[in-house]
């Protein structure tokens, strides 16, 4: 879904390119940070690190990874 009109798109894309590139990939790792804690929190809790590694792995990377092989 996407309500944005293309002209705020636009606005907001020029708005987040003005900023300096140490601040955009800050930003960028920062929401990597907040949705692999989503994911984590998603799983359960009492699973052994390596299954929630892989999990984890599968969550972020998972359709990426399986597609790249066509």
């Amino acid at each position: 879904m996407n309500d944005t009109t293309p002209e705020i798109a636009e606005e907001i894309r020029q708005r987040l390119m003005s900023l300096p590139n140490a601040t955009r990939f800050i930003m960028g790792a920062a929401m990597f940070d907040a949705a692999r804690a989503m994911v984590i929190a998603s799983l359960p809790k009492d699973i052994p690190e390596l299954e929630l590694r892989h999990r984890l792995f599968d969550r972020l990377y998972g359709e990426a990874v399986r597609s790249s092989g066509d």
